[in-house]
């Protein structure tokens, strides 16, 4: 089957049954999205597809043939960072790191719903990711960081 992920084709033999978390990680090769819980409970697999935020774990490869997939080494380049992983960087969110690209992305997926959410929008498009370090209150300053960074251009 062809999969488009972050704007390229990939011809994978793969069950269409098998989860598109595995697909990424086992047959591409492409690291950045994590496995947490494989029941879609804390995020740490969550990828775009078709620009909305997605539980990898959860998708069949099959149910993303002719979707756009994008993922953590989509969003941005180390050139060009997505404005919500540069205010990751500067808000230095990460601790021990494990779930930040999931959280990255679920962030990346509100701001382009939503350009200005309220605390209360942050809180209830992230309350599925989750933070066993509990960096909550660094990533709610580094989405508001990066909406305003979105906001100027």
């Amino acid at each position: 089957m062809k999969l488009s992920i972050n704007g390229q084709m990939h011809e994978v033999d793969v069950e269409e049954e098998m989860p598109l978390l595995w697909v990424l990680r086992d047959e591409l090769g492409l690291t950045g999205t994590k496995y947490g819980c494989g029941i879609a409970a804390c995020g740490a697999c969550t990828v775009h597809m078709d620009g909305i935020a997605v539980r990898s774990c959860q998708i069949e490869a099959g149910m993303a043939e002719g979707s756009e997939i994008v993922t953590i080494e989509g969003l941005g380049t180390p050139d060009i960072l997505h404005a919500v992983q540069a205010a990751w960087i500067s808000h230095q969110v990460a601790q021990c790191g494990y779930c930040q690209s999931g959280q990255i992305m679920q962030a990346a997926a509100l701001l382009a719903e939503t350009p200005a959410p309220t605390d209360d929008e942050i809180d209830l498009a992230m309350n599925g990711n989750l933070c066993r370090c509990g960096t909550y209150p660094r990533i709610r300053a580094a989405i508001r960081a990066a909406a305003e960074s979105l906001r100027e251009g």
